[in-house]
């Protein structure tokens, strides 16, 4: 079987170095290089926690497309560079594999177009926990048949963007399942500004960020005389891991750009 040649950009978050790791250990992946935001012309021995390994450090994401032969860019960075790095990966004839956020309706439906032009495949995972990916079809499945529901999302004190992915994502999922509808007493008042969360399609989603969390979502469906509770918890990064896998070997075979790894799992 040929190897993977991957690039990961970001190799000292905490996603970036549980992914540099996986690409060593994995015997179908070659880690060719990573990308970092400084450390140009270093190796990744020369950065402080990472493995000891003679793999190049650029800067500069187009240099190091460039200057190797490179099949994947797994891009774990932050949102603001997302989408710049799809487009150079495109440009130099490589499959992006995203795990940021902050991706707009228009940006995912433009990078698509660009993706089908191309005829290079491309994924943007707003996660990677396979766990997390049942969760949420298991909750569309539950819209189905009880319509009222609240998703409650926590995270690490560190994350930049609220709600999570996740939680819009599943939000998205489930409503395609219902009609639009308002939750709650119609004459309901905030005597808080922002007590009862963000609302996406009448559906309430509330963001927590404490340290010792990594990533959490629970969906609760509400009906007469029941509830029905859909949880997840990812205790570490390395939980992430089996869907980044799946997305390096799954990204070789597509021709079109794939938001959410649920539509890779049957």
């Amino acid at each position: 079987m040929n190897t993977i040649n991957v690039v990961v950009a970001g190799p000292r978050g905490n996603m970036g170095r549980e992914a540099v790791s996986l690409a060593l250990e994995e015997e179908t992946f070659t880690l060719t290089a990573v990308v970092d935001s400084k450390n140009d012309g270093a190796t990744l021995s020369d950065l402080e926690g990472l493995p000891n390994e003679d793999v190049p450090v650029y800067t500069d994401v187009a240099r190091c497309l460039s200057e190797h032969d490179v099949d994947v860019l797994l891009d774990l960075t932050a949102p603001k560079f997302g989408r710049k790095h799809m487009e150079i990966a495109f440009s130099h004839d490589v499959r992006p594999v995203v795990g940021t956020t902050g991706f707009s309706e228009t940006d995912i439906a433009e990078l698509r177009t660009l993706s089908e032009e191309k005829g290079l495949g491309a994924i943007i995972a707003p996660n990677f926990a396979i766990g997390a990916i049942l969760m949420m079809k298991f909750s569309q499945l539950a819209a189905r048949y009880m319509t009222d529901v609240e998703i409650i999302e926590q995270h690490h004190d560190g994350k930049l963007d609220a709600p999570s992915g996740t939680a819009i994502k599943t939000a998205q999922l489930i409503a395609g399942e219902r009609d639009e509808k308002r939750q709650g007493h119609p004459e309901e008042k905030e005597e808080l500004r922002g007590a009862r969360g963000a609302e996406l399609e009448g559906m309430r989603i509330h963001s927590v960020r404490l340290p010792g969390r990594v990533a959490h979502q629970e969906v609760i469906f509400g009906g007469v005389g029941q509830t029905l509770t859909i949880r997840h918890d990812s205790l570490n990064r390395q939980s992430f891991m089996p869907g980044v896998k799946l997305a390096v070997e799954k990204v070789l075979t597509l021709e079109t750009l794939v938001y959410g790894l649920e539509h890779l799992i049957d």
